[in-house]
């Protein structure tokens, strides 16, 4: 049976919706975690979203975490180096948990 390739995350794309008027753009990525810059384009603030990788097996695609997954599988920082952090704990955290 042929098992087609999963889509992947934009590496830059404008929000939508309740992030409308955002620009977000990829800075770090693996197998486990991401860690996007998210820049309000009109005011020009820049704020720092890092999330577990998770697989929409209904539409076969990565999924950005909406609102709710924030401070559960998702979390923001205001400045780059605590948001680097995070990522590397989170990808150590998911490596541990799946061993």
């Amino acid at each position: 049976m042929f098992k087609s390739s999963i889509k992947d995350l934009n590496i830059n794309f404008i929000g939508k919706g309740e992030v409308k008027g955002m620009l977000f753009q990829q800075l770090l990525f693996n197998d486990k975690a991401y860690l996007y810059s998210v820049t309000d384009i009109e005011h020009g603030t820049v704020h720092y979203e890092i999330f577990e990788k998770r697989i929409n097996t209904r539409f076969n695609c990565v999924s950005y975490p909406t609102s709710y997954a924030f401070g559960s599988w998702a979390w923001t920082y205001a400045n780059l180096q605590s948001a680097t952090r995070m990522f590397r704990y989170v990808t150590v955290k998911i490596k541990k948990k799946n061993n």
